[in-house]
């Protein structure tokens, strides 16, 4: 169990938040497979609600602003002190910045991009709101992890963007590296040659993997990979009712 008070260390996963067209859905579902409690914020705020575990903030959901979208994901975003720079960043490592450098009202400053295989991020430098209040406990998030057809590229878009180290797990016949923050992994770059563009998928720690199946798939969400064991603890890849992605493991 980790409770965060400040800002986390520059290209840290700090933030999620998730999109989608059915705002009581997505608390019926989230609420029955990681027992969050929830926050919903006013019209003003396009009614951003905040998810809560023991009161604090781990995550966010909201109306998709777009009443024609069809695809949902959560958004990761990460640590910076510097909106501006990162974006610039971006651009010059061959992304796309899709929404500018903003502030959002006092909570903080953020940018959103596409890496160059189409795998949406976010920047964000926190004041009012720093981000996640815990992780690595049930019902808060515990790994980042991109999946991306090509992963010699995202390893230099990723290490050029976030300005941090990132470096082969070593592993053979397993293409995974990790952004590293202060010597420690912070989050992963998975190469899947058969996927056509990259995805960000967030891990959020479970006390029971295949109870949390069995909840996911009883509140209407879908198994995208079955529970199975890891070095790292066993985990299950889910799709929540609107077909957003997200993994539920328990943490080794």
């Amino acid at each position: 169990m980790t409770e965060i008070t400040g800002n986390a260390a520059n290209g840290t996963p700090t933030w999620v938040d998730l999109g989608i067209p059915d705002l009581r859905g997505a608390e019926e579902f989230y609420g029955a497979v990681f027992g969050w409690e929830f926050d919903e914020g006013p019209p003003e705020t396009g009614r951003y609600t905040m998810c809560l575990l023991r009161g604090k903030p781990v995550a966010a959901v909201m109306p998709n602003p777009d009443p024609d979208a069809t695809a949902f994901w959560w958004n990761t975003y990460f640590a910076t002190d510097d909106c501006d720079g990162a974006a610039k960043r971006i651009a010059d490592a061959g992304g796309t910045v899709i929404m500018e450098p903003m502030d959002v009202m006092d909570s903080g400053r953020m940018v959103m991009a596409l890496d160059p295989h189409g795998g949406q991020f976010g920047l964000w430098h926190g004041r009012a709101h720093t981000g996640a209040r815990l992780r690595d406990e049930p019902g808060a998030m515990a790994w980042s992890e991109l999946e991306t057809p090509d992963s010699g590229a995202a390893t230099q878009f990723y290490g050029r963007v976030l300005e941090r180290p990132v470096e082969s797990m070593g592993v053979p016949d397993f293409d995974y590296s990790t952004v590293n923050v202060d010597g420690n992994p912070v989050a992963g770059i998975w190469g899947q040659p058969d996927r056509s563009t990259s995805r960000w998928v967030t891990y959020f720690a479970v006390e029971d993997a295949d109870a949390a199946v069995a909840a996911a798939t009883a509140a209407g969400g879908t198994v995208e990979k079955a529970a199975q064991d890891s070095p790292y603890g066993r985990f299950a890849l889910l799709q929540d009712p609107f077909g957003a992605s997200f993994a539920a493991i328990v943490l080794a």
